[in-house]
């Protein structure tokens, strides 16, 4: 159970935000959830109820992420997790990336985590603890989908940040903990709201359901873990793939997603 943590979770209007902020109600959280959609958050809160705090904000913007830190703190006097989940995908190969392109994926994927790393950390300093899980993907460690080049180049950029806040506080503020979280293909309507369009997630052969995922997320927050995959078989893939001599025979093969596991 969550007994009365408070989770601020960006992305939250729909897909593993939405089902999160729901898990985290159920489970006696608090849900305070950040996102741009404002009838979809609307909605989230009629059916969550008082307990949970919505708050219209674009989290590629760092003022519109310190008024959620803000008002989060306003309202509940403390912050126990902060989940950047708010995320995009994009259907490009590197020929046809613009500058545009390769700007949008930075700020939704990258700069939107930075920004709420860096607006909660002062918070968790003080008190000594808390906890940043960053929502990341299979594609931020292979690179096997080609249109999703500047996706995959922002989730690589956000691993890389986690892990470094990670190594910077280990040794002051060991209350601190820092995860990534990497789903792979997850039955939401990322794909079609991706830029440039796409393929309906939902509808990809073995996309792992929703509710998996968020298993997987607050498991996390029960048990803080630095690096965490969302099905089994998918960690195996990234050390296979780095491990492989020719690493372009390994890309050939294409991302493989594996099933849920057998009972």
């Amino acid at each position: 159970m969550m007994d009365g943590k408070v989770v601020v979770i960006t992305g939250a209007s729909g897909g593993i935000g939405a089902a999160l902020a729901e898990r985290v109600n159920r489970e006696g959280g608090w849900a305070v959830m950040a996102a741009r959609r404002e009838p979809e958050l609307h909605a989230l809160h009629l059916r969550l109820g008082g307990d949970s705090m919505p708050v219209v904000a674009d989290v590629t913007r760092r003022e519109d992420v310190e008024r959620v830190r803000d008002l989060t703190l306003g309202r509940f006097g403390h912050i126990d997790v902060w989940v950047n989940n708010a995320g995009r995908g994009i259907t490009r190969p590197v020929t046809e990336l613009t500058d545009d392109d390769l700007d949008e994926m930075m700020r939704v994927n990258l700069k939107s985590a930075l920004y709420g790393m860096q607006a909660v950390l002062p918070h968790f300093q003080s008190l000594g603890r808390g906890h940043i899980i960053n929502i990341s993907s299979m594609l931020g460690r292979v690179p096997f989908v080609p249109p999703r080049a500047a996706y995959s180049a922002a989730k690589h950029a956000l691993n890389a940040l986690t892990a470094c806040l990670r190594m910077e506080l280990r040794e002051r503020y060991p209350g601190i903990h820092v995860s990534t979280v990497s789903p792979g293909v997850v039955a939401t309507e990322f794909g079609v709201h991706a830029l440039h369009g796409g393929r309906d997630s939902r509808q990809l052969p073995m996309a792992q359901p929703v509710q998996e995922v968020v298993d997987v997320i607050v498991s996390v927050i029960h048990h803080p873990r630095a690096d965490v995959y969302t099905r089994p078989g998918l960690q195996e893939q990234v050390v296979a793939y780095f491990a492989a001599e020719d690493l372009a025979a390994v890309e050939s093969q294409g991302f493989q997603p594996p099933g849920p596991p057998r009972t």
